[in-house]
């Protein structure tokens, strides 16, 4: 498990422990990487959050296009694994998660647990107000060294 904030590596680690859980990944709805957890290649990961934030996006669209509260979660059940992907609201903002989980776990435990995983975030995260800026201008830089932190190197 690999986080850009270290507030959240208890949560997450919490999570991981109690759901079983292959992947993991927590990101920003910008699609920001936030902690990642099973992904061994840096472009899987930007991949995922790419995937995960623009699904959740168009989610919300067509909630807000049907006059329908956003949907919370998305979940699918393959035959080897299944996925959940969330949006929820933290001090920091709106964060998205998406997790992928194999037969030893269930989609019930794996929703069950990332309730409190939401929950534990939103007691850990830091009291000030995020910064409002999603990309400056040293974009390029930060992305780097958070995935530079994320996966170890």
């Amino acid at each position: 498990m690999r986080a850009v904030e270290p507030w959240v590596e208890g949560p997450l680690a919490a999570f991981l422990d109690e759901s079983a859980a292959r992947l993991t990944l927590l990101m920003t709805s910008a699609g920001q990487v936030l902690a990642q957890h099973g992904f061994t290649r840096a472009f899987d990961v930007m991949s995922a959050a790419a995937l995960g934030a623009g699904i959740m996006a168009s989610t919300d669209e067509l909630a807000r296009l049907m006059d329908a509260p956003p949907f919370r979660a998305l979940a699918h059940q393959g035959v080897h694994h299944g996925l959940f992907l969330s949006g929820f609201d933290t001090p920091q903002g709106r964060w998205i998660g998406l997790v992928v989980f194999g037969p030893e776990s269930s989609l019930g435990l794996v929703q069950l647990f990332f309730q409190r995983l939401v929950a534990d975030l939103a007691k850990q995260a830091p009291t000030e107000a995020p910064s409002n800026r999603v990309l400056g201008s040293d974009f390029e830089d930060e992305l780097n060294a958070s995935l530079r932190t994320l996966f170890g190197q």
